[in-house]
């Protein structure tokens, strides 16, 4: 097998079981559920899906045991989608990245203010955050163009 049907059958997985969780899972302990990506075994055996979950740890905790409770379900599901002679076994894995990212950028972000630099991610102001409300205004007067004379005018084509 080649890495590339790999690489399709794992997206595959990744857009199979997003859908499921989000359109047709009816379990209310599944929510703010983000699947991220996929991996699959070169022998399609098995398959780890990396979510990340939104809420705090009691809430996370609900959600991944009713991932797991769904988890049949969700694989029934992309046995209709693959039809592959074996359906991968799902294995939910929670993905920390995205929040240890924040906090990273968090910290970086105090780190610049407390030695007074300005913070250069960020935009110094976005539309509508002005003191000044003229600044705001979108429909400034806007010059009108020189009219063209006759000397500007280049001659018409015969």
């Amino acid at each position: 097998m080649t890495s590339r049907r790999l690489q399709r059958v794992a997206e595959a997985i990744r857009e199979t079981v997003s859908t499921t969780v989000l359109f047709e899972l009816k379990d209310p302990r599944v929510q703010g559920v983000t699947v991220l990506s996929a991996e699959v075994t070169p022998d399609l055996r098995s398959a780890k899906v990396y979510i990340s979950l939104m809420g705090d740890e009691k809430t996370q905790k609900l959600t991944m045991h009713g991932l797991n409770s769904a988890r049949g379900f969700i694989q029934s599901r992309l046995a209709d989608r693959l039809q592959t002679r074996n359906t991968p076994v799902l294995r939910f894995v929670v993905d920390t990245g995205i929040k240890e990212s924040a906090v990273v950028s968090e910290l970086l972000r105090q780190a610049a203010l407390e030695r007074g630099e300005t913070d250069s991610l960020l935009p110094e102001s976005l539309p509508g955050e002005h003191d000044d409300p003229e600044q705001d205004d979108l429909t400034d007067e806007i010059p009108e163009p020189e009219s063209e004379t006759d000397e500007n005018v280049p001659p018409p084509l015969d």
